[in-house]
């Protein structure tokens, strides 16, 4: 938060809508690196299948980056036009190394959520988040271009995965806690017994990454690398809350209702205590800017960012949404209702993708899209929050996941 004035300046809005673009690509092929098997670390009781987890996961990862490679190689050019992103051809490369590394990231996040080892995750994300930061100033001086963006990106995703294993080993060596011998699962086992999370959570993933990207790659084809430019930097300062408190809430949340309902404790009210938590943390943050977005932006990161703020204006109220909804994300996993979340992000990311084309095909006008695709993802979180909600006190989860286990 701090550097982001600076950068911003730096930088200008056809670099930020450069990078935004190939972020979006990269969320795409993220969702799938590792067909969702790395959020299913922290549910089995035994540390040895989480361990198969984790071996499933990063062989799963090595296999679909390599052939995203060999995809890139054979179609690049082809997937990138076809997403209205041939912007970032000299990067496409970069894809698949920040793909592998993600996975490594994501599995060793899961990992230390299972361990409850915050203070580590938190650590290590800060220095990372630091050095990425102070690379971009730095580098932006002297030569401020998109590829700097996306390659400091990429370096960051590399760097901070190995130093936080790094200190996770460093860690885990001076714990002394007795070794129990644990009969593991096969990896076979462990990947039928979570194949929900192929099946159901990766496809409503798949969905929802790319539901998030259409905004930067329709305003790319539409406005320009300028306006998505606008949108992202929009995106990612009010996705901050998210980022800061939303997030360290998630990673807590998870185990936490996981093990409430192994244990048979009322999970509603561990669902609505934090969503009413979350609500009354992001409201004051997110009102300012619903009021006065285009001044705060132009007055914080300079005045070519003033269409940020008009875009932050209406974001404001589906991403206070999206902070809110976080406890109720993080409990799907453990009440089973992913199958339920497939069809629920089916239904919302058709009506975001209507309300995007109505405003650019209908009105021909971008802060009117982004106004009717922040009202479509409203209405959708509300009724995912009540639905999750109810959902957690109609049945006994507890004895529901022992016998699936």
């Amino acid at each position: 938060m701090a550097f982001a004035p600076l950068i911003t300046r730096l930088y200008g809005p056809e670099a930020f809508g450069l990078q935004g673009i190939f972020m979006s690509v990269l969320s795409l092929l993220a969702v799938i690196a590792a067909l969702g098997y790395p959020i299913a670390i922290v549910l089995p009781k035994l540390d040895a299948d989480a361990i198969g987890l984790v071996r499933l996961s990063i062989l799963i990862g090595g296999c679909m980056t390599t052939l995203t490679t060999l995809t890139i190689y054979l179609l690049g050019a082809d997937l990138l036009r076809l997403l209205n992103a041939e912007a970032i051809a000299a990067f496409i490369y970069l894809i698949p190394v920040a793909m592998f590394f993600g996975v490594l990231g994501s599995v060793l996040g899961q990992w230390l959520i299972r361990k409850k080892a915050f203070a580590l995750s938190a650590k290590y994300g800060v220095f990372t988040t630091l050095m990425i930061s102070t690379a971009k100033a730095a580098l932006g001086i002297l030569h401020p271009t998109a590829m700097i963006l996306i390659v400091t990106n990429t370096v960051g995703i590399c760097v901070g995965t190995a130093i936080t294993y790094a200190g996770w080993r460093k860690e885990a060596a001076k714990q002394t806690a007795t070794q129990v011998k644990q009969q593991a699962a096969t990896l076979r086992q462990l990947a039928r017994q979570h194949v929900d999370f192929p099946l159901l959570r990766t496809p409503q993933n798949l969905i929802n990454a790319f539901s998030q990207s259409l905004p930067v790659l329709l305003l790319a084809g539409y406005f320009g690398a300028s306006a998505s430019g606008q949108y992202a930097i929009a995106l990612a300062v009010l996705g901050m809350p998210a980022s800061l408190v939303g997030s360290s809430i998630m990673a807590v949340f998870y185990p936490r209702i996981n093990e409430a309902i192994q244990n048979g404790e009322n999970a509603r009210a561990l669902i609505v205590k934090a969503t009413a938590g979350m609500a009354a943390m992001g409201a004051l943050p997110f009102l300012a800017v619903t009021f006065a977005g285009p001044f705060l932006f132009e007055f914080t990161f300079g005045t070519e960012w003033r269409t940020a703020g008009v875009y932050a204006q209406w974001l404001s109220l589906w991403l206070f949404l999206q902070h809110v909804n976080k406890p109720a994300v993080s409990a799907i996993p453990a009440l089973r209702l992913q199958g339920g979340l497939l069809v629920y992000e089916l239904f919302s990311t058709g009506a975001k993708f209507l309300a995007l084309w109505l405003g650019f095909m209908i009105f021909k006008h971008d802060v009117t899209a982004i106004a009717l695709f922040s009202v479509s993802g409203v209405i959708a979180y509300i009724w995912l929050i009540i639905w999750v909600v109810q959902r957690s006190g109609g049945t006994n989860h507890h004895e529901r996941t022992e016998t699936s286990r």
